[in-house]
């Protein structure tokens, strides 16, 4: 199969004995899931390891894992969906949707007990930028300023820590100032769990609805959701920390996982568990331009529009970006309408395509999809924070180097 579509297979061996022994062997990752499909066919799987270390439960190619961040090509998907039927506006001001929004100021100085002084934004928020997350937004582990500061006291997009519903983190954002003028930085942040605000407004149907009846169950993502499914939990893998000797130590534990049961704080922004298989379907998805199994889900020119470089002036990330962090490396990357893509390979020191787009999970989880190539990759593991190790920069250069057409 692998040599039908373009690959030595050989090569493509090595990736499975490359995560095993340098990852898993080793203790540092408790297992590996990839899946790497070339036109339209799965060329390679491998899955290595444990889903579960203490008691050396199997990882299988079906194990449940939390995507997080994964889950914002989803969102970003779904409400361009609604750009489609007319119903929203890439241009549209925000705060058309969320009135609240409408007098938010830049921050200038203050703390979060002290109150903060602030100056009116150069232009009105638009939708596009919380899709390109250019809207003024943060994060609160970004640990930069006092608005980081703000969002932390509040728990506004802290992982595992909302226990409030979409609706009050909404109102709580209300209250705080923006982190720059909409359209002037690039800083990664909880604008996508506003995305998935905007769909539950603008569709009149809850998030998690839409995004089931839209994209899961057409796609037959059937292990994909806010939470796992009755008689699942047995599939779902622990998800790990780092420690700081290259070890393990749990940072969630399956059988008492928050995910077996549905959130309070529906997240669009990383909120997802899935599978790989599930996730391959998406992505093709992607790459088919729309389509899967003779069903439409968004334009081909909607596609294109999502995965051009969306940043102001078409400048890369470094250019632009206050983020302490992101899912990915910035040199010769540009942001798109909820992926990461590549402006220019040569930059990235990555093999791959420009044009290429892709984004990844705080778990360390990762996809890619390759449209030159008609090429994605699929990495599914469970380990916080993703920036531990460059597993994701190793699998990418695995998998071109084994091209062999």
């Amino acid at each position: 199969m692998p040599s039908s579509l373009g690959f030595a297979p050989d090569r493509l061996d090595r990736l499975g004995r490359f995560m095993a022994d340098k990852y898993v062997a080793t203790g540092k990752l408790p297992g590996t899931v990839v899946l790497v499909a070339r036109r339209g066919r799965i060329a390679y799987s491998n899955v290595t390891g444990v889903a579960d270390v203490a008691s050396g439960r199997p990882l299988l190619e079906d194990a449940i894992f939390r995507i997080y961040s994964m889950t914002k090509p989803l969102t970003s998907v779904a409400l361009m969906m609604l750009v489609e039927e007319g119903r929203i506006a890439l241009s549209d001001p925000v705060a058309k949707y969320i009135p609240e929004w409408r007098d938010l100021g830049v921050f200038v100085a203050g703390t979060p007990k002290l109150g903060f002084q602030t100056r009116p934004p150069e232009r009105a928020m638009q939708v596009v930028d919380l899709l390109r997350h250019t809207a003024g937004l943060t994060y609160g582990f970004q640990n930069r300023t006092s608005v980081d500061a703000a969002y932390r006291a509040k728990n506004i997009g802290m992982i595992d820590k909302d226990d409030k519903t979409l609706a009050e983190m909404i109102a709580d954002l209300a209250t705080l100032p923006l982190d720059f003028s909409p359209g002037e930085a690039w800083n990664y942040s909880v604008a996508t769990d506003v995305c998935g605000w905007l769909v539950q407004v603008v569709s009149g149907m809850p998030f998690e609805t839409f995004l089931q009846d839209r994209l899961f169950t057409p796609l037959g993502m059937v292990d994909t959701g806010f939470s796992v499914r009755d008689g699942q939990g047995h599939r779902l893998a622990t998800c790990y920390n780092a420690t700081p000797d290259g070890g393990l130590e749990v940072q969630d534990d399956p059988a008492t996982s928050p995910y077996l049961k549905p959130p309070a704080f529906v997240s669009g922004g990383g909120g997802l568990v899935g599978t790989a298989p599930d996730y391959l379907r998406f992505a093709q998805m992607l790459l088919n331009g729309g389509t899967l199994d003779g069903q439409r889900y968004i334009s081909r020119k909607t596609l294109d529009l999502m995965t051009a470089n969306h940043l102001p002036g078409g400048v890369d990330l470094p250019a632009i970006s206050r983020s302490m962090f992101s899912e990915v490396a910035y040199e010769g990357v540009g942001f798109g309408l909820g992926f990461a893509v590549a402006t220019n390979a040569a930059k990235t020191l990555i093999p791959g395509s420009t044009g290429d787009f892709f984004w990844g999970g705080a778990a360390s989880t990762f996809f890619w999809v390759d449209p030159h190539e008609e090429l994605i990759g699929i990495f599914m593991t469970q380990l916080l924070p993703s920036s531990t190790y460059a597993v994701r920069r190793e699998m990418r250069t695995l998998v071109y180097a084994a091209l062999n057409d």
